[in-house]
C-alpha cells in the first residue's frame, strides 16, 4: 500500500473524516470511528476487529465490536457523505461512469447474514459466502465504491427467525442482484451526481428491467449480455441472438481499438457495432456491441448499448473497458482496507464494516486524485501519526 498515497496525508484524514464526523454523536463513537478508518490505512496485512484494536491501543477489540454492533449511528447516511465526498474529486459529467458488479466475502458456518453455499466470483466456484452487490463510481480522475447492498438468498427470507436472529427485520424481503443493483442506480441518480454512463456485467445486463429503466431515464450504457441475449433486429419484426446476428459481420465491419490501459500496456480488441430495435426514440440508438479477442478470435463478448445518435464508436468501447475500475476497487478494498477482512456475523454490523472500509477507500482515492493533479510525487503513510 506505500505507492500511490501522497504527502500531508494526516491533515487530509482530518477534514475528510469531519464531514461526516457529526453522524457519529458523543465523543466515544467519534473516536472510534476515527480509529476504525485509520486502522485499514495502516501496513497490517490483516484489518480485522483485533488488529484494529491493537492500532488504537486497545487491550481487546470491544470497544471496535461496539462501534460495529451497539452505538447508534446511520450507516446509509454515512454511504451518502462517502458517496459526496468522491464525486467532488471525481466526478466527471461526461465521462464518470457508474459500474454494477458483485463480490465475494468467503465466510465459515452458517449464522452470518447471507451466508450459504453459492457461486462466488472471488473464488470462481460455489463456496460458502456471503456476497455484495456494489455501485462503483469512476472517471479519468480515480474510482471508488460509493454504494452496496448484502444479498440475502431465498433460503434466508423464507427462514424469518434464522433472519431476525442475524438482526435482519421482517421488512427485508428477497430481492434479486439486479433489483439491488437497480436500487442503487436509483438513488444514485436521486442524489444528482454528475455522470454519463452506466455499464454491468452479463448479471445485470440481460435483465431487462434495469435497462427499461435507464432508457426511461435518458441514461446512456453499455451493459454486457450473454451470446444467447435475443435481440430486435433491424428487420420488421425481426429477432436473433446475439452471436447469430455478430456471425453475420464481415471482416470489414471490425474495428480494432483500445478500451484503455492494462498492466501490459493498452488493452486492444477488435470492435463491430450493430444498429438494433428499429423503433428507436429520436435521437437515441441502440445497438449490439462485440469485443473480439486479438488471439482467439472466438472469444466474442457481447453488449446492447443505448446512447445518443452519432456517438462514435470508441466511446462505447471506453465505457466497456471500464469495468475494470471496479475489479481494481474490490482489489484495492480488500488488499488495503479490510473490505473482506470483517469478523461480523450481523446484518447491520456487515452494512457498517462494509460502509467504514468503503470510506478508507474513497480517502485514498481522494489523496491520489489530488497527488496527481497537483504532480506531487506520492509518499507513504503513517497511519499513527496524529
Amino acid at each position: 500500500m506505500q505507492e500511490d498515497i501522497a504527502d500531508g496525508w494526516s491533515g487530509a484524514f482530518g477534514d475528510f473524516v469531519a464531514r461526516f464526523a457529526g453522524r457519529f454523536g458523543p465523543v466515544e463513537p467519534r473516536r472510534r470511528m476515527v480509529s476504525y478508518l485509520r486502522g485499514p490505512l495502516s501496513e497490517a496485512e490483516r484489518k480485522n476487529g483485533w488488529t484494529l484494536a491493537e492500532g488504537a491501543g486497545d487491550t481487546g477489540p470491544q470497544g471496535m465490536q461496539r462501534l460495529l454492533n451497539h452505538y447508534l449511528w446511520d450507516a446509509d447516511a454515512l454511504r451518502d457523505d462517502v458517496r459526496d465526498a468522491v464525486v467532488e474529486h471525481l466526478g466527471d459529467p461526461v465521462r464518470g461512469v457508474l459500474i454494477l458488479d458483485e463480490t465475494g466475502f468467503l465466510k465459515k458456518g452458517v449464522r452470518s447474514a447471507g451466508v450459504g453455499r453459492q457461486y462466488s466470483g472471488t473464488a470462481g466456484r460455489i463456496e460458502n459466502s456471503q456476497i455484495g452487490v456494489f455501485l462503483a463510481y469512476g472517471s479519468d480522475r480515480g474510482r471508488a465504491l460509493i454504494d452496496r447492498e448484502l444479498y440475502l438468498p431465498k433460503d434466508w427470507t423464507s427462514d424469518r427467525e434464522r433472519c431476525r436472529a442475524a438482526g435482519i427485520s421482517d421488512e427485508v424481503e428477497f430481492a434479486t442482484k439486479p433489483d439491488m443493483g437497480l436500487r442503487m442506480l436509483q438513488r444514485a441518480v436521486d442524489s444528482g451526481i454528475p455522470f454519463g454512463w452506466v455499464t454491468a456485467d452479463e448479471v445485470y445486463g440481460q435483465t431487462s428491467r434495469l435497462r427499461m429503466w435507464l432508457e426511461e431515464h435518458n441514461i446512456p450504457h453499455v451493459l454486457a449480455v450473454p451470446k444467447s441475449q435475443m435481440v430486435m433486429t433491424m428487420g420488421f419484426f425481426g429477432q436473433a441472438r446475439a452471436h447469430q446476428l455478430v456471425s453475420e459481420l464481415c471482416d470489414g465491419a471490425w474495428t480494432r481499438l483500445s478500451c484503455g490501459g492494462g498492466a501490459h500496456g493498452p488493452r486492444e480488441y477488435d470492435w463491430a457495432a450493430v444498429p438494433i430495435r428499429p423503433w428507436r426514440r429520436e435521437g437515441w440508438g441502440h445497438w449490439l456491441l462485440a469485443r473480439r479477442s486479438l488471439t482467439d478470435p472466438t472469444d466474442i463478448a457481447y453488449y446492447i448499448c443505448f446512447c445518443p445518435a452519432g456517438t462514435s464508436l470508441e466511446e462505447p468501447v471506453r465505457v466497456a473497458g471500464s469495468r475494470w475500475m471496479i475489479e481494481e476497487c474490490f482489489q484495492s478494498a480488500k488488499n488495503e482496507t479490510g473490505l473482506d477482512h470483517n469478523q461480523v456475523g450481523g446484518y447491520i454490523a456487515w452494512y457498517r464494516h462494509i460502509t467504514l472500509s468503503m470510506a478508507a477507500l474513497a480517502f485514498l482515492a481522494i489523496l491520489r486524485a489530488e497527488a496527481k493533479k497537483e504532480g506531487r510525487i506520492p509518499a507513504a503513510i503513517n497511519p499513527s501519526s496524529p
